[in-house]
């Protein structure tokens, strides 16, 4: 099944250029964001006390949170939390609240906040130090690094090293612009977002690697078209499967940020930003900077050796 036609023939990298530009902006846009705003870290990140309570019927989420910002906790974050009558409320570390925070001190914080929700019954507590909430936030930049480093080397084993620089460059403005949309718009970065972000490089490459491996093939097949035009014929033979995998995946993302619960408002949105700039970039960036890395027949085809029969 097909969306469109085998035999398009839009011409994509007419627009490298504009697309390129866009790029950039977009990119710079991020970075700013980052510089000025930085992340909304959330609790895996910051440490801080997460508490689980339960209502006999269902919560106002509006009301409790304004009666946590009568007992003095302003910057808590409520959400639901599985059902309509379980929620989940975050709070941010104090200056006080240390490592080695006593299991009293832990204690009183969940009775002040009881106190202020009343027919609240407490299901769980727990608290997240600030050593730990660093610890995950290396841990997450390295993974990141490491995903990054481990695509590089494989394309570069698998194809050559231009399309290794555009797949990578590719790979690192995707995640930049979701965390700089993420950035500017405060929303929640915690460790389910950043799932999200790891989840959104896979999905990139695969569309990236599909892209290329048709290159190869028809610079096999085509012997005299030139690389633009090599490129273009391949963006268009996957262009009816890219547009009916991107299009599937962002159905049920969607569903996720509208159905899913504030809980996984997060990683929707990282994966629904992915979804369309991945696209993009897969196209506009990946095949774009290889060719302008000068991509020719030969890096991928080896020339035919002439054998002389003759005695």
């Amino acid at each position: 099944m097909e969306f469109f036609k085998s035999n398009t023939t839009i011409n994509f990298m007419a627009q490298r250029k504009g697309a390129a530009i866009l790029s950039i902006i977009l990119f710079v846009l991020s970075l700013f964001s980052l510089a000025m705003y930085g992340l909304n870290w959330g609790l895996d990140f910051t440490g801080g006390t997460q508490i689980q309570v339960s209502y006999p019927t269902e919560a106002n989420l509006n009301q409790i949170h304004d009666n946590l910002e009568k007992a003095g906790f302003t910057e808590a974050v409520v959400i639901s939390y599985g059902t309509s009558k379980d929620v989940l409320i975050s709070l941010v570390p104090q200056q006080k609240q240390t490592a080695s925070m006593s299991e009293q001190v832990q204690a009183a914080m969940v009775n002040q906040v009881l106190a202020a929700l009343p027919g609240a019954k407490l299901a769980e507590s727990s608290y997240i130090g600030p050593q730990v909430g660093g610890e995950m936030a290396s841990k997450g930049l390295i993974a990141i690094l490491v995903a990054l480093l481990g695509t590089m080397i494989y394309i570069a084993f698998r194809f050559d090293f231009r399309f290794s620089m555009g797949s990578t460059v590719a790979l690192i403005h995707d995640p930049v612009i979701i965390l700089g949309i993420f950035s500017f718009f405060h929303v929640e970065f915690n460790l389910i977002a950043l799932a999200a972000v790891l989840t959104v490089i896979g999905y990139s490459l695969n569309d990236t690697i599909v892209i290329f491996d048709r290159v190869r093939e028809n610079f096999r097949k085509y012997r005299k078209l030139n690389a633009l035009e090599v490129m273009n014929q391949a963006i268009n033979q996957t262009l009816s499967r890219t547009i009916m995998t991107s299009a599937l995946t962002l159905t049920v993302v969607l569903a996720l940020f509208f159905l899913g619960g504030s809980l996984l408002h997060g990683f929707a949105l990282a994966l629904m930003i992915g979804i369309v700039v991945g696209t993009y970039s897969s196209i506009y960036v990946a095949g774009s900077l290889t060719l302008a890395l000068g991509l020719q027949r030969d890096h991928l085809v080896p020339k035919l050796k002439v054998i002389d029969g003759r005695p």
